[in-house]
This record gives structure tokens, C-alpha cells and sequence, in this order.
């Protein structure tokens, strides 16, 4: 019994590094997020597949459909997939989001936002809960945020806590789990994320001494350095 699961392919969104947690906001996949699709198909055995999932955004769902080959009947859509609610940050740079989640850590709501970070990844690992109930082989299609979480808990060491930012995360490649795996790291993350203090943002003073050192990738969005690399990032 297992789950594939991957992020949507390129939006021109994700090109210009502008955060989307908006699913009434319009934002479809690229011309080269439409080609992509395609290569997914030497990866998986998407003819074997019996149950596809996607959240009910746009481009999650192009890139579901476009990889099932038929537009009809589409995926299962299940909101609990959904990409993060930024708030009053919609539409704008990631690093504008990514500044403020520093500042203030994942279990505070941004403004005008209905979750904190925490609280998406916990709807998000609910969702993968729920998706094990359909039938096998399944795919899942989400956002970058959920895969990069499922890659850095494979990757851990023993003793990390989980970080505010998380390698990027591909476009539409998959990461595959057997149903006793996939429900063991649910439980692992859900048990850690309860587990964290109120406040889980770093000093300051720690942050200011990391950057002379090579700052990894992060992957609440899309392909945008740590928060404090000097970068001319496009706006919409």
C-alpha cells in the first residue's frame, strides 16, 4: 500500500518567488510547469495508480490532471492539502513572509492569516492521514511546504528539532511511502509540533552569527534562500 507524494510542477508565481495561499486567486502552472508533467510519467507507474488527491488549489490540481492524462473526473480534492494562508502577505515576496516568520516563529499567525505555520503543517499531515483511507497506489498532489517537511524528517539526524525552513522541495517529484511508514511519520511530526514551546523563534543574536556561514535553501514557498541573503527578488 503506497503514497507518492509530490509538489504541483511551475507556476509563475513560484518563478518570481510570490507566496499564494489564496485558492480563489487564480495562479495556473507555467508553460515549462505544463511540460514538466510529462517526465513524471518515467518516474511513477501513473497507470497503476488507484486514488489521486490534490489540494483545491489551481495549480495543484492542473498538475493532478495533468498527470492522470484525462481531464474527468478530476482528483479527490481535499482542502486540508492546502497550501499555507500568508495573510496579509498574499501575493507579495517570500522573504517579505520568510523576514517575519523569523522575527516572530511558526506557532504565531501572521497578519490576517487563519494559521500559523505549525497549525498548516498539522492540517497538512491530517490530510496525509486521511488520504491512507482511499485506495492504493495513490498520488497526492500538494505544495512545497508539506514535501520539504516528509524530506528533512527522512533526512534528520537523531535529536534535530524541526526548523523553521526546510530544503526546497522539487517540482513534481515524488516521495513515496508505504502506509505503516507514511502514519509513523504523521504521528512523529504531529507529536513534535505539540510538543513545542510557545515561542520557537530563534534569538536574534543566534541568527546574526549563521551568516557568514552558507545558508541553506528554504521551502515554506519556493526557491528563495535563508531570509537574510542579499537578494533582488522581483515583485509581482
Amino acid at each position: 500500500m503506497t503514497t507518492h507524494i509530490l509538489r504541483h510542477a511551475e507556476t509563475h508565481y513560484s518563478r518570481q518567488y510570490l507566496v499564494n495561499g489564496d485558492p480563489t486567486r487564480p495562479v495556473p502552472l507555467s508553460k515549462d510547469g505544463l511540460l514538466s508533467c510529462g517526465l513524471v510519467w518515467h518516474t511513477l507507474p501513473l497507470r497503476q495508480v488507484s486514488t489521486w488527491l490534490s489540494s483545491e488549489f489551481p495549480r495543484a490540481r492542473q498538475t493532478a490532471s495533468r498527470l492522470m492524462g484525462v481531464p474527468e473526473p478530476g482528483p479527490i480534492v481535499d482542502p486540508q492539502l492546502n497550501e499555507l494562508d500568508y495573510g496579509d502577505f498574499e501575493g507579495g515576496p517570500f522573504l517579505k513572509y520568510a523576514s517575519w516568520l523569523e522575527q516572530h516563529g511558526g506557532r504565531r499567525r501572521p497578519p490576517g492569516a487563519r494559521e500559523s505555520q505549525r497549525e498548516g503543517i498539522k492540517r497538512m499531515l491530517k490530510g496525509l492521514q486521511a488520504a491512507v483511507e482511499h485506495p492504493s497506489p495513490r498520488v497526492i498532489v500538494c505544495h512545497g511546504l508539506l514535501v520539504s517537511v516528509l524530506h528533512w524528517y527522512r533526512e534528520r539526524s537523531a535529536g534535530d528539532s524541526m526548523p523553521l525552513f526546510f530544503p526546497e522541495a522539487p517540482y513534481a517529484q515524488p516521495i513515496s511511502f508505504e502506509d505503516e511508514d507514511l502514519l509513523r511519520c504523521v504521528k512523529s511530526l504531529l507529536s513534535e509540533i505539540a510538543a513545542e514551546p510557545d515561542s520557537i523563534s530563534e534569538p536574534r543574536c543566534d541568527a546574526e552569527k549563521t551568516r557568514a556561514e552558507p545558508e541553506p535553501d528554504v521551502a515554506t514557498f519556493d526557491r528563495v534562500n535563508h531570509p537574510h541573503a542579499q537578494r533582488d527578488l522581483p515583485d509581482a
